[in-house]
């Protein structure tokens, strides 16, 4: 079974993201707040130019264990020096060929 790391913090902005808060992730599971979502990013993600979704919330508990049994990353994960600009997914080819 394929299960989502729950990433403790928004890349963009570092910000504490717990596992029930509002989050969005992009199919590489790239996670992001609210605002940076809205804002900068426009809704595109920096690393993939896919995307961003709300990531799914892991109850405490359930029949296949929830929080409890697969409790939710640690690892922070953070861009390096933010994000500064807007993605721009029309310049793909152009940056990545």
């Amino acid at each position: 079974m394929a299960i989502l790391e729950l990433r403790p913090n928004c890349e963009c902005c570092d910000q504490d993201l717990a596992p029930s808060d509002e989050a969005y992730i992009c199919s590489y599971e790239c996670t992001f707040c609210k605002g940076c979502k809205e804002g900068i990013l426009n809704g595109i993600c920096p690393n993939c130019l896919g995307n961003l979704e709300r990531r799914p919330i892991r109850p405490e508990a359930g029949p296949v264990g929830g929080l409890r049994t697969h409790p939710a990353s640690t690892v922070r994960v953070s861009k390096n020096g933010g994000c500064i600009e807007r993605p721009d997914p029309s310049r793909s080819k152009e940056i990545y060929g």
